[in-house]
């Protein structure tokens, strides 16, 4: 593993060079392999990202600690045959977040402990986000306020980086970070970043680190989180407008040694991402939008084992899925308002996706395993690929893709990710 191509970002940015790269936030085996499989032969490198709700030194909602994910990657490389040497682990959202009900010296404590599990598990890029507030905090902190946790936090990485045996982590800082995994109302527009804020943001963190003992860390520095505008909510996507980002792009000038990591770029069209990297958003996140493209080819997959098997309604995945969902409320129930009805759309459509918390689950994974073995081997009708599958279907009726439940699903979370693929260009 190495981070040469995350260092070259802002070089190549400030020679005029607009290149990027996508950074996969998945905990789910499937996406992990459509990201790899993706980029076998091509010799670029992956980014793929664990979240801090998901992986962390407690086990997070998937039950990995760091050193588990990083194992749980490296097994799937092995199986299709991507070259480890090729692959980036980041840490995104770092901090505080998993334990924010806690008073702040108790969440840090933890976050500290979870800093320290992913460098020394060979996490190279981490994302250090102290911006929410604790128990009796406000909601948003003071940029020194964040700064000063975050440079905490980077004094902890570097301690645990000498020891580890792996490269010296980059960082990406930022005090305007968008909540994990996407807004919960609707929106129409966003404010775009000021310039001034966001010189601010790099000021502060390098005085801040400079007084911790981390300036090291900051050298190291080569991303900022900023709001270019873009961003999703249960029902709707803000898309990239670069006009509104022109002034923001352009502090980039003036601040060579980074680039701006884009968070919530999940369902922008492909022009828009295209925009973002030509204009310094060189790091695209990409979490919600894979996961929902694996469950509508689930749901689809389902959809074609009911014409085929004539199954009833209360034997389907989305029927399972449902009353999981409803008898483990706690991964939805805050984030999608409305009545039972538009509750029950959002538990399943939602652009949120809050539905990837269960697949993990052992009843999920159980019924995802009886659809898979219903229609293993069999031949499925390329009239109901159209019908249930419709954008796989031209692959599918040309002998490029084989309708196999495997080959569909990654196909289709692959073509989910080909817009960041090419918007960054080869790396």
């Amino acid at each position: 593993m190495t981070n040469r191509t995350l260092n070259d970002l802002p070089r190549d940015y400030a020679r005029g060079q607009r290149r990027g790269i996508p950074s996969v936030c998945s905990a789910h085996p499937l996406v992990v392999e459509a990201a790899l499989r993706a980029a076998l032969g091509t010799g670029r490198d992956v980014l793929i990202e664990a979240t801090c709700n998901q992986v962390n030194q407690e086990g997070g909602y998937t039950g990995m600690k760091p050193a588990d994910f990083r194992r749980f990657v490296e097994e799937i490389a092995a199986k299709v045959g991507f070259d480890t040497s090729k692959l980036i682990l980041g840490g995104d959202h770092l901090g505080p977040n998993p334990w924010k009900a806690l008073p702040a010296e108790e969440a840090l404590a933890r976050a500290e402990a979870m800093i320290d599990a992913y460098v020394t598990a060979g996490f190279t890029k981490i994302h250090l986000d102290t911006s929410m507030g604790c128990a009796g905090e406000p909601v948003a902190l003071p940029d020194a306020v964040t700064a000063e946790r975050a440079a905490r936090l980077a004094a902890v990485a570097e301690r645990a980086a000498d020891g580890s045996g792996f490269e010296a982590p980059v960082y990406v800082i930022g005090t305007e970070v968008p909540i994990p995994g996407g807004a919960m109302e609707a929106l129409d527009h966003l404010a775009v970043t000021s310039p001034e804020a966001a010189r601010e943001t790099v000021e502060v963190h390098r005085r801040a680190f400079h007084k911790a003992g981390a300036a090291a860390a900051f050298e190291r520095a080569i991303g900022v989180v900023v709001q270019p505008g873009v961003e999703f909510g249960n029902e709707n996507v803000v898309v990239y407008d670069r006009d509104k980002a022109r002034r923001l792009s352009a502090t980039l000038d003036d601040l060579s040694q980074f680039v701006f990591e884009a968070h919530s770029t999940d369902y922008q069209p492909a022009e828009a991402l295209a925009g973002l990297v030509e204009d310094g958003f060189a790091i695209l996140k990409v979490g919600p939008g894979a996961t929902f493209a694996l469950r509508e080819a689930l749901y689809g997959l389902d959809r074609i084992a009911v014409a085929l098997d004539a199954l009833r309604p209360e034997d389907t995945l989305e029927a399972a899925m449902e009353h999981l969902m409803l008898a483990e409320p706690g991964n939805w129930a805050r984030y999608y308002p409305g009545t039972p009805d538009e509750q029950r759309l959002q538990r399943h459509f939602s652009y949120s996706d809050r539905i990837r918390y269960y697949w993990p689950h052992p009843h999920a994974a159980a019924a995802v395993a009886r659809l898979l073995a219903r229609l293993d081997g069999r031949r499925i009708p390329e009239t109901l690929i159209s019908q249930y599958l419709g954008p796989l279907y031209p692959a599918v009726a040309a002998g490029r893709l084989a309708a196999r439940p495997h080959d569909l699903l990654i196909a289709a979370v692959q073509r989910s990710l080909a817009p960041y693929d090419a918007a960054c260009g080869a790396m």
